[in-house]
């Protein structure tokens, strides 16, 4: 068995030949051409934390695999990361895990790269500007994935805690020709954006402010029922509300299940899932004016499929070590 960890990975990293590969993971799936069903999510330590499962099989590039996370959202205070886990992949034919590797790292580029490929055909191709809120874990990938599809220059970031914040900015500074600006309020942060990331572990939203036209949101925070980063009118006010998997969507978080239950949303009103967008079979952005919201919650086949992107490499190029169970 070949184990990758994150370092491992982020040599191995080429942004725009994952994005190309998330692209095919959503059609396949979108397309009924994959074996995904909703993730199991326990919760644990007193319902803090959550202990995600995750098994997905692509018949047509043969892929086969697990992942299993645990979100621990109090961790950072401990010193540790939020999300822990891991991603198996297993022989095809024989069914023998042949890799395994280190989880965080590798949600985090998948998160990324959903995303990226959101933006690439929803948001208006002369955007600029970023806004990010919420500046933990997932933020890098995002801003990486962001950037590989738009020519981004200006990044308004808002996090609850400022340090954080602040932290990333220097992070972004550091490897970047940007310009970064800090709010001390999310309203702010975002009046200006042409993009909205929202990143966060919230229970309620976090921004108030309608969004302006011509405005794409990628909202990648709320995987739970009990989440909710939206207002309900970023939802309601939307000309295109897209979803990785419309099933999944609709059973996992609160950004869609709360405008249901309070009647002033439908399942119907989802435009479309966003493999059927990236296949041409709906459209995507058709006009600047247009304000479109990508409401991600995950897809476990994003992360087989990126997984054996890595594998892949890292047989070619002799990275990661050798384990025999």
């Amino acid at each position: 068995m070949l184990i990758l960890n994150e370092n491992d990975q982020r040599e191995l990293l080429e942004m725009n030949e994952v994005i190309e590969r998330t692209e095919d993971a959503l059609v396949q799936y979108s397309q009924g051409n994959t074996i995904t069903p909703i993730r199991a999510s326990l919760p644990f330590n007193e319902g803090e934390n959550s202990f995600l499962v995750m098994p997905s099989v692509v018949n047509a590039s043969k892929n086969v695999g697990l992942k299993i996370v645990s979100v621990a959202p109090n961790n950072p205070g401990l010193g540790k990361k939020t999300i822990n886990g891991v991603v198996m992949l297993s022989d095809y034919q024989t069914g023998e895990p042949i890799a395994l590797f280190e989880g965080s790292y590798l949600t985090k580029i998948k998160t990324g790269a959903l995303s990226g490929v959101a933006t690439k055909y929803l948001s208006c191709k002369k955007s600029r500007k970023l806004c990010i809120i919420g500046t933990g874990a997932q933020a890098a990938g995002l801003f990486e994935a962001i950037k590989a599809v738009r020519t981004i220059e200006d990044v308004f970031l808002y996090n609850r805690t400022r340090e954080n914040a602040e932290t990333f900015a220097e992070y972004l500074q550091e490897h970047n020709d940007l310009q970064v600006s800090l709010f001390d309020n999310s309203n702010d942060a975002m009046e200006n954006a042409d993009i909205i990331v929202t990143a966060t572990n919230s229970l309620e939203p976090v921004f108030s402010a309608s969004l302006k036209e011509g405005t794409h949101i990628n909202a990648v925070g709320s995987f739970k029922p009990t989440m909710q980063e939206l207002p309900f009118d970023a939802i309601t006010n939307a000309d295109k509300v897209v979803v990785e998997s419309k099933p999944t969507a609709l059973e996992e978080t609160g950004d869609l299940i709360h405008p249901i239950r309070a009647g002033v949303f439908s399942d119907e009103a989802i435009y479309g899932e966003l493999g059927n967008i990236v296949s041409g079979k709906l459209p995507g952005r058709e006009h600047e004016h247009e304000v479109t919201l990508f409401k991600s919650v995950g897809l476990a086949v994003v992360d087989i499929v990126i997984a054996n992107y890595f594998y892949e490499k890292a047989v070619n190029k002799n990275k990661g070590k050798r384990f025999n169970l």
